[in-house]
């Protein structure tokens, strides 16, 4: 992993971006931006965690690890989060494992840094106690996904998080890592990828997926994507609207 500072940090990562401008310029003499590569260990299930993260381009997945080694996945971080939340509740532990998915680019800060941060108040702590609702919401959902969902809705629900958090309809990852997120057999992956793939749905060819109809995964797809999507696009609107005093212009309808 390499790293660098630099006296200003431009940010791809939503959480950071809604944050004022003298906000966000407090954090950033403790910011470093750094190269997230796949499967890199960002910290593990039950010993402490040292930094904080940020991503842009990259995701990273939370897994639980069964007594037998196998894996699944309980949540994804993306542009769209903070990878470590457990340091907000004045814990460096915590039962899941950050695996990173896709390699890219991130901003990183120790944790005991964010801390003294996150403990001034105000619209850092505000804003990431409302993502850690946003985080727990998915991390619910998709365990729930997991246990009652067929293969094929849940690898189309996987598709499409990470297509939204990367803002590409192309993006590379390999069958054996979406088996292990998913907890099944890379044989059942494979198999589902053939059936999307003849309905055009996607195109899967030396490890790089192309979404081809997003409509028609998201048919595919069971409820539990959009219940997630509409959960983090709402709570994005209103994190953006507190930053600007404009709550006010915030419907809280769900259409």
């Amino acid at each position: 992993m390499s790293a660098s500072k630099d006296f200003y940090l431009p940010t791809e990562n939503r959480l950071l971006t809604v944050l004022s401008e003298t906000e966000y310029q407090r954090l950033v003499p403790n910011l470093e931006q750094v190269n997230l590569e796949v499967k890199q260990v960002l910290y593990q299930a039950n010993k402490p965690i040292t930094h904080v993260y940020f991503p842009h381009q990259a995701i990273v997945s939370l897994v639980y690890t069964q007594k037998d080694g196998s894996m699944i996945e309980a949540g994804m971080v993306g542009n769209d989060g903070m990878v470590g939340v457990s340091v907000v509740w004045g814990s460096n532990i915590t039962n899941t494992t950050a695996l990173v998915q896709i390699t890219g680019s991130s901003l990183m800060i120790k944790t005991e840094l964010l801390q003294v941060e996150f403990n001034r108040g105000g619209e850092l702590q505000n804003l990431l106690l409302r993502y850690t609702h946003k985080l727990f919401t998915q991390v619910t959902q998709t365990l729930a996904c997991n246990s009652l969902h067929t293969i094929e809705q849940r690898f189309a629900r996987c598709l499409l998080l990470i297509a939204a958090r990367m803002q590409s309809d192309t993006f590379c990852v390999t069958q054996e890592y979406i088996a292990k997120m998913l907890g099944c057999r890379r044989p059942s992956v494979t198999e589902v990828a053939s059936r999307l793939s003849r309905a055009g749905m996607i195109s899967y060819k030396r490890g790089v997926i192309t979404i081809l109809n997003q409509q028609k995964l998201q048919q595919t797809s069971c409820g539990c994507h959009s219940m997630i999507r509409d959960e983090f696009h709402l709570n994005t609107q209103l994190d953006t609207a507190i930053s600007r005093n404009e709550t006010a212009n915030i419907s809280f309808a769900r259409s």
